[in-house]
């Protein structure tokens, strides 16, 4: 478990909001009828939250959900050092807002938690508007009086699930971002390019250790505890490379994604099915490997669900520190060499990932912060590879000769056929494939014609998708 650390106040605009409130209130909830989707995962179990998740709105402000405050050991799923860890999550939130609204259950009334929590946060200097959730309808039994003992000024009544009450809410906090910092500002582009990338794995990979790293803080929760990241977590940071050079980031921690046989929650299931929608809305993919286990059939299916939505693969070897520690003591033989060692490593996983062909591999530490640069250098790399325009004729002519050399398998008797191709896209690459037969084109035919182009045209590590068109060729006399 890492120390707690508050990234740098340049990765969140001017005004920020926090919720907090005692577990299953309804935060989560409040979090994302205010940013206008389905962000943070809602369960009634608590302890559902545990790292802070924020959000750039519309609205000019940043939203963050936490934790739940008085989370205990035993209510929920989240072991004790988690439980200390979102503790250490909320007292950064607290630190960071401007304004904190104060989740409390209209149903359940003044509960002794929320009266600790309320003394809690009189002692900051911070704004603090009482949220009273749950109040579904009118006829919903409130007892007024009993919430402005709380000392935060009228409260305002909402449901988070129907949205009603949300409207007076908003516009009470965008009152007070305006009486702070004023109304937002339309910013001229400056014309950096902000790289969005992902990790993703299975669980205790170190991937919230990788990010910690990336953004130089302990922003993410770190744990030995399988699971303990739920949420897909986006946070905005700028690394100073060692040319002296700003790379500009948007960085999205994912929960480890487990088997669906193994999905023991809906909990589980939703942090699934997150992870594997955040990988649809990145530029590129961070899959990381467990150098002591080497490359899993899990990671294997993981690194597929990549593949299938057509994005570049940085393949990152994590805890590479322990795996040359085991070769050091001769735990692992057979190579004279840390060189000898790590090339058939990268050779093992080339063969085991080989539908993501030419994908860099970086050998790296998160705990000893080994190498994690090249990580980000390989994916700026790749992003910029997918810029390129392929030429029409030597497109078909390296087509033409790999069709030569090696024709296609007959399947039902025929053959499949080029007549011709052209590039028509990128990000990912695309080519409109002019042919005979779509359907008789096999998978291990296709592998080896885009390993052919992407050694013709140096696009190692770049998803490629063949948009196959029947066309009846009238010059070509077609075997039977």
């Amino acid at each position: 478990m890492t120390e707690h650390c508050p990234p740098d106040s340049s990765t969140i605009m001017n005004f920020t909001v926090a919720i907090v409130g005692r577990p299953n209130v309804g935060k989560s909830r409040l979090f994302n009828r205010l940013a206008g989707k389905r962000i943070s995962i809602v369960h009634d179990m608590p302890g559902v939250t545990r790292d802070i998740i924020s959000r750039d709105l519309d609205d000019g402000y940043t939203l963050l959900d936490t934790g739940g405050m008085g989370l205990l050991e035993g209510m929920s799923d989240t072991p004790g050092k988690i439980v200390n860890a979102v503790e250490g999550q909320i007292e950064f939130s607290i630190d960071a807002a401007d304004l904190i609204l104060f989740v409390v259950d209209g149903r359940e009334g003044l509960m002794a938690l929320d009266k600790q929590m309320a003394e809690r946060l009189r002692r900051t200097d911070k704004r603090v508007m009482l949220v009273v959730n749950k109040v579904d309808t009118e006829s919903t039994a409130i007892d007024g009086k009993e919430f402005f003992r709380y000392g935060f000024g009228e409260p305002y009544l909402v449901s988070a699930e129907h949205g009603r009450g949300i409207t007076p809410l908003r516009k009470a906090v965008l009152a007070l971002r305006d009486e702070v910092v004023g109304p937002p500002v339309e910013e001229e582009d400056d014309g950096k390019k902000v790289l969005k990338v992902c990790f993703i794995g299975r669980p205790n990979v170190g991937k919230s250790s990788l990010s910690n790293c990336l953004v130089q803080s302990d922003r993410f929760i770190v744990s030995d505890h399988p699971g303990t990241t739920r949420d897909s977590i986006e946070m905005p940071f700028v690394w100073r490379s060692k040319r002296g050079e700003d790379w500009h980031f948007m960085l999205t921690d994912t929960a480890g994604i487990r088997k669906q046989t193994k999905l023991n929650s809906s909990v589980e299931y939703f942090s699934r099915v997150r992870s594997l929608d955040a990988i649809r809305h990145v530029d590129v993919v961070f899959m990381v490997i467990d150098a002591k286990e080497g490359p899993t059939n899990q990671d294997k299916a993981i690194a597929g669900e990549a593949t299938k939505a057509n994005k570049p693969v940085v393949v990152v070897v994590n805890k590479w520190d322990l795996a040359l520690e085991a070769w050091e003591k001769e735990e692992i033989d057979g190579f004279e060499t840390e060189k000898d060692f790590q090339e058939a490593f990268a050779k093992g996983i080339r063969r085991e990932l080989f539908f993501v062909p030419g994908s860099p591999i970086r050998f790296v530490s998160a705990k000893e912060g080994i190498d994690v640069e090249k990580i980000l250098l390989s994916a700026r790399q790749l992003n910029k590879r997918q810029n390129r325009k392929i030429p029409t004729g030597r497109l078909n002519n390296k087509l033409y000769k790999m069709s030569e050399r090696l024709p296609a398998p007959k399947k039902d008797g025929r053959r499949f056929r080029i007549y011709y191709a052209v590039h028509t896209g990128n990000y990912p690459y695309r080519f409109k494939v002019f042919c005979n037969q779509s359907k008789k084109l096999g998978d291990s035919y296709k592998r080896f014609l885009l390993k052919g182009l992407v050694e013709e045209f140096e696009l190692e590590g770049c998803p490629m998708v063949f948009d196959l068109v029947n066309k009846k060729n009238p010059y070509v006399q077609e075997e039977e």
